[in-house]
């Protein structure tokens, strides 16, 4: 992984709905913890302006970031986050210690590959769907993916692209099918054309007519 992404985060003693309201309305700042990593949670702000430009970048999401306390820094993954309904607008955060050589569960969006030229879509008349946008999967935090590609250029129309079907890097494990061949969940999917099935009894029908 190529990029590398620095955030620059203030621990914070005071905590509670009503301390985080005050920092998201009166100082511009994102209420946030840290945690795990065989250490205590601590409690941290980040600059509301800074880390709404850090998420414009996609691979944001699946890269180890430093987080700069000032004093010292520590490695990261940003494991959750709450927008506002509204506003959209980042509300909180949540960011996992990473300690090298211990695996951890992230989620990695996905990216779909030649949909244009998808025999079921090119040839069959079909639909992609996408089922998910991203997977959680298990790995060290060195072998994290930026994304995982999902090649939809031989997919036909009614099959079904399962968690199986991908092709992950080395080292790095789905969650969901860790719990077994019942947890193989669709990715993606194309679907027939709207009427396809009738517009083939009629060609049938024609041609039986002939």
């Amino acid at each position: 992984m190529s990029d590398q992404f620095e955030v620059a985060v203030s621990a914070r003693s005071d905590i509670g709905k009503g301390a985080s309201r005050r920092l998201r309305r009166l100082e511009n700042l994102v209420p946030g913890v840290v945690y795990g990593g065989h250490k205590d949670p601590v409690s941290v702000s980040v600059v509301s302006k800074d880390i709404e430009k850090s998420l414009e970048n996609e691979a944001f999401y699946s890269h180890v970031l430093t987080l700069n306390f000032g004093d010292h820094t520590e490695s990261a993954v940003l494991k959750d986050l709450q927008r506002h309904p509204a506003t959209n607008k980042v509300v909180h955060l949540d960011f996992l210690r990473v300690v090298a050589g211990e695996a951890i569960k992230v989620q990695v969006p996905l990216h779909f590959t030649n949909e244009d030229t998808c025999k079921g879509v090119k040839i069959g008349g079909g639909m992609v769907q996408h089922q998910m946008t991203e997977v959680e999967v298990s790995c060290l935090p060195k072998d994290i993916p930026e994304f995982i590609e999902v090649d939809m250029a031989d997919v036909e129309v009614g099959a079904i692209v399962h968690l199986s079907d991908l092709t992950l890097p080395k080292g790095v494990t789905s969650v969901a099918l860790s719990l077994g061949a019942d947890h193989d969940l669709a990715v993606a999917s194309v679907t027939p054309p709207k009427g396809g099935a009738a517009a083939s009894d009629e060609s049938s029908d024609e041609a039986d007519s002939e």
